[in-house]
């Protein structure tokens, strides 16, 4: 199964990252979100082309710290979490 996933704009505000940090956040919420997918599938909504105009706000505790590839694993946990519970349905 092919999934194609577009985001038109994630806004993140207050990251604590530098310009030069902002490629290494992207990538691991890229990076992470294949991984969920894959491990978890995604909902027969978003299977059937379940475009969102906006998804819900989502807080995200960071520690003090944290890595870009940390902070990008914590972000794609969110959107995930914002496609509709995949995580409870594997599907092929």
């Amino acid at each position: 199964m092919n999934v194609q996933l577009h985001i038109e704009r994630l806004i993140l505000n207050d990251l604590p990252i530098r310009g030069s940090q902002r490629a290494l956040v992207q990538a691991a919420v890229e990076r992470e979100l294949a991984r969920l997918l894959t491990a978890n599938g995604v909902t027969s909504e978003v299977r059937a082309g379940g475009a969102k105009p906006s998804a819900p706000t989502t807080v995200i505790q960071m520690a003090e710290g944290a890595t870009p590839g940390q902070l990008g694993q914590q972000i794609a946990q969110a959107v995930y979490q914002s496609m509709g519970e995949g995580s409870s349905a594997k599907r092929s």
